[in-house]
């Protein structure tokens, strides 16, 4: 939902005109950093257009039911928030063929030391 909103904020700011400021000539005249930008701009607004469309299109439909789903599950969902300290112990949610959902907690060394930066690095220290 929140790529949708980002996406669809993005479009707008690309609908909106460029504003030409005063280069000292005829009123009508733009530099060719403004035509270039203006050229890019229309060409992007093009080729989004379509993507944007079937966006606005996917939250229509998918729209109601998320509301939906949030005011059934969020309670639930803020509760198991305030109820895990550190996501990084658990593996990622697995769905059952019987449809439950189920996140299993990590062994001891599956792991990853706090120590080590987010891609797996090991944290440099200054000597």
């Amino acid at each position: 939902m929140k790529h949708i909103l980002m996406l669809s904020t993005v479009g707008l700011l690309m609908t909106a005109p460029l504003q030409a400021q005063d280069t000292g000539g005829e009123p009508d005249e733009k530099s060719l950093m403004e035509q270039g930008a203006e050229l890019f701009f229309k060409g992007l607004r093009q080729e989004m257009e379509p993507a944007l469309e079937s966006m606005l299109e996917m939250a229509e439909q998918f729209g109601p039911s998320m509301l939906s789903f949030l005011e059934q599950m969020g309670p639930a969902l803020t509760d198991l928030v305030d109820e895990v300290q550190d996501w990084s112990a658990y593996h990622a949610p697995e769905m059952l063929p019987n449809g439950d959902i189920i996140i299993r907690k990590k062994r001891p060394e599956e792991q990853v030391p706090e120590t080590a930066e987010p891609d797996g690095a090991p944290e440099q220290t200054d000597i």
